[in-house]
């Protein structure tokens, strides 16, 4: 067993929640909401990187992807959709039935694993592409995990990485907002000082040999009760891509 940058507090508010991954009015709520935006983000940053036409049949076929916190399955499934060859890891162990279950139900091939990417990546494991989705901010040591996604990559490979800005902004939203006023998701399911910064998340993920390539905010629009993606506005939630050079 490798060191490991899990930290079982956090672990342990995500297993308290396993049963609720595929309500869509449940805890995950605000995932459920965010995950079209997610989707075609991922979607699309895989398909120039790869140069695959995503409408064709299958346009993934032939790619291995590795979603790293998979929870429920809410991106494994719909890359498994798309042809691609997945693994969901988890550091959660109630989370792995789960999605299990339900990629069974939906008549899905999908090799889901509690692990951590450290062992993963000590083992030789390598990916064409990591989804990355709001689990930094999670971890006991960014750096460290974020060098174990590295490695999981195959030169070439991809990581796309989603998390929260920290500042006055996203306090009032991802926790104020999320947590105690519309109680989307249990009190004290983010640490607001764990939260990074896109120039930091830059930092770490340069550090750790990767080269970013893009960072794109999603924005809530509370009129529309729905989610964009912005090229200017990473105020609370964003995500980025990072590439491991050949």
């Amino acid at each position: 067993m490798q060191a490991s940058t899990i930290d079982p507090a956090e672990v342990s508010k995500f297993e308290a929640m396993a049963a609720e991954w595929w309500d869509p009015q449940g805890k995950f709520k605000p995932l459920h909401m965010l995950n079209p935006c997610r989707l075609d983000y991922i979607c699309r940053q895989i398909a120039a990187e790869f140069g695959r036409d995503l409408g064709a049949p299958a346009p993934f076929a032939g790619l291995r992807i590795l979603d790293i916190g998979c929870g429920g399955g809410l991106l494994s499934e719909p890359m498994a959709r798309l042809g691609a060859d997945v693994v969901g890891a988890d550091a959660a162990p109630r989370n792995i039935p789960v999605a299990q279950v339900h990629a069974e139900q939906s008549g899905l091939t999908i090799d889901y694993r509690h692990t951590t990417a450290e062992d993963m990546a000590a083992s030789g494991e390598q990916f064409d592409a990591v989804l990355n989705m709001e689990v930094v901010e999670h971890v006991a040591d960014p750096q460290a995990y974020l060098r174990a996604c590295h490695d999981l990559l195959k030169p070439g490979g991809v990581m796309i990485c989603s998390t929260i800005n920290r500042n006055a902004k996203s306090f009032a939203m991802a926790i104020v907002g999320a947590e105690w006023v519309m109680r989307w998701l249990p009190k004290g399911t983010h640490d607001w000082a764990k939260f990074i910064t896109p120039d930091e998340l830059f930092a770490l993920i340069g550090r750790a040999g990767l080269d970013p390539v893009d960072r794109t905010g999603f924005v809530f629009n509370p009129l529309g009760w729905s989610w964009s993606l912005s090229d200017r506005d990473l105020s609370v939630n964003y995500v980025t891509t990072s590439v491991r050079r050949a």
